[in-house]
């Protein structure tokens, strides 16, 4: 059984029902999200950090193709910020110009992602950070798991909320994830079936 999988499917749904009976608007559906996005993020730059022996196939940093190095790795992981931050700082100005007034309800559920990303982190630290993976597909898998986010604000849902706007966005997000949650350990299973490259350098 896949834990990880098993804890997603939960705080996704948990946050569903608290959506639902709770009443949400589109403002605290979006300020949950936004959190759970952030913690993401923060595991994802956790990820690529912990990396010892990966692969730059396809990968290149400013047009060029780089080395699997220390190198690389710090500054993949400062492009990861850079990128990842551009987004939630535009997203942060369309969700907390409203105020605040959503976020004491949505601490529970923001508390429940967090768990769940700790454990899916604790639970596949060692092999993740032992496994030959591909750095650049590291780095931009985070990044397709906030596309229904931005996706639901592009299109307007969150300036016409309505009971079915909302359910819609919710299932995207929840599909989102779990196909993401499954794509990555899927490539994690190709990588480790490429051959070997080069041993990084300091």
């Amino acid at each position: 059984m896949d834990i990880s999988f098993v804890s997603l499917v939960l705080a996704n749904l948990i946050t569903i029902y608290a959506a639902v009976t709770e009443n949400w608007d589109f403002s605290t559906v979006f300020g949950a999200y936004f959190f759970q996005s952030l913690i993401i993020g923060v595991f994802s730059l956790l990820k690529i950090l912990d990396l010892k022996n990966f692969s730059t196939t396809g990968y290149m940093i400013g047009g060029h193709a780089v080395e699997p190095n220390e190198g690389t790795k710090r500054e993949t992981a400062f492009w990861f910020v850079f990128v990842y931050g551009f987004f939630h700082a535009c997203y942060a100005f369309v969700i907390f110009q409203g105020g605040f007034a959503w976020l004491p309800s949505t601490v529970p559920v923001i508390a429940v992602f967090f768990v769940n990303h700790l454990i899916s982190y604790l639970l596949n630290k060692k092999q993740d950070s032992e496994r030959r993976q591909n750095i650049g597909r590291a780095m931009f898998f985070p990044l397709a798991r906030i596309i229904p986010m931005h996706l639901a604000i592009a299109s307007g849902a969150f300036l016409a909320p309505n009971l079915g706007a909302l359910t819609f966005f919710m299932a995207l997000k929840m599909g989102m994830d779990l196909v993401m949650h499954e794509a990555e350990h899927l490539q994690d299973e190709v990588d480790t079936q490429e051959k070997p490259s080069v041993q990084p350098a300091a």
